[in-house]
């Protein structure tokens, strides 16, 4: 069978590039033809260009000079991203640059897959966009989600009318969040609660991915999106208490770190995580990578208030976990089996 799946596949993010992998390798692995739509609308692209057009303010060109340290850090990250991307992921032949570029030319398939991730994260313009609830493509194709993700407790009202009217299209709703069950609900539909794609593959598969990075060290392993007092604090007394080191990964350069991997692949992401005596993280994919290698962890709030997911992600013991893997793999064998099943309105 032909499936589509469309995600924020592009961002330059561990999490979003393993989890865009994870889902289409589990299809792949069931026997299915698989590609992810390289859907990259403006605000989404994440490239990074360090010339500037003229034109601009004293205050503008001082503004990006300013910034230019961290554009060429981002910049040199990239091609990390890229190559991962190039090697895994089945992406389209063609790049969609804008939703009415998807709707002229979309590609074809039997069954379109939305998911994961935040894309119906309202907060930010991927939660409003048509592309991310599949309005693109013959109506005859069936439509499902897989483990989408408010990232909230509530979805914002001036979107709430825009929400509701677009999960019309879908024939079967699966969310990542026990929380995004309620805001389904309330919008007059159901939906079944899933694990994220990278809960779908086997422990073995992504420790074969993983590089060596990390091996023969004792060390704390830092994933941390804000810069956090907290985080960093919780690093310190664990390595202090079990003599480990600091070591770091993300963008940004942590002064406290002995080590800081700033341009590192996916691959290297997971070969730190594999071989780490325990995970300091405020990220979503940092807490489930932790929970699949069977790292200890600590889950720390984030400042942003995008609590929730990790909050329902850490409140699973494992026994939990593992009945939720087979309805994960269950819902999608379902739904990509049942073509003519519509949700259920309330």
């Amino acid at each position: 069978m032909r499936i589509c799946t469309i995600t924020c596949q592009h961002a330059y993010n561990y999490g979003a590039r393993l989890q865009t992998f994870a889902l289409a390798d589990y299809l792949r692995q069931q026997g299915h033809e698989v590609q992810v739509i390289d859907y990259r609308p403006g605000y989404m692209r994440g490239d990074v260009q360090l010339l500037f057009w003229p034109g601009l303010s004293v205050k503008q060109w001082g503004k990006l000079l300013l910034q230019f340290p961290e554009r060429l850090r981002a910049k040199i990250r990239q091609p990390y991203f890229d190559y991962f991307s190039k090697q895994y992921i089945p992406l389209t032949h063609r790049t969609y640059w804008s939703i009415d570029e998807l709707r002229h030319d979309a590609p074809e398939a039997d069954i379109y897959i939305a998911g994961s991730d935040q894309i119906w994260n309202t907060e930010f313009r991927n939660g409003t966009d048509p592309g991310y609830y599949l309005d693109f493509g013959s109506p005859t194709v069936r439509r499902i989600s897989y483990a989408a993700s408010f990232a909230t407790k509530d979805i914002l009202p001036s979107a709430r009318s825009f929400v509701q009217t677009n999960l019309a299209r879908f024939d079967a709703i699966s969310v990542r969040e026990h929380s995004a069950l309620d805001i389904i609900k309330s919008l007059g539909y159901t939906a079944t609660e899933v694990l994220d794609p990278v809960f779908l593959l086997p422990k073995r598969q992504w420790m074969d991915l993983a590089d060596d990075t990390g091996n023969g060290e004792k060390y704390v392993l830092v994933y941390d999106f804000m810069s956090s007092p907290k985080v960093r604090e919780e690093a310190k007394r664990i390595a202090a208490a079990q003599n480990m080191k600091i070591f770091t990964i993300g963008d940004k350069r942590l002064p406290y770190a002995d080590r800081n991997f700033i341009y590192a692949s996916p691959l290297t992401f997971l070969g730190l995580i594999k071989h780490a005596s325990h995970i300091v993280s405020n990220s979503f994919h940092g807490t489930a990578f932790a929970i699949i290698f069977g790292i200890p962890y600590s889950v720390i709030d984030r400042e942003d208030g995008l609590n929730i997911r990790m909050r329902d992600l850490a409140r699973l013991d494992i026994t939990l976990l593992n009945d939720m893997i087979v309805h994960s793999e269950s819902f999608l064998t379902k739904s990509i089996v049942e073509h003519n099943v519509k949700p259920t309105s309330e």
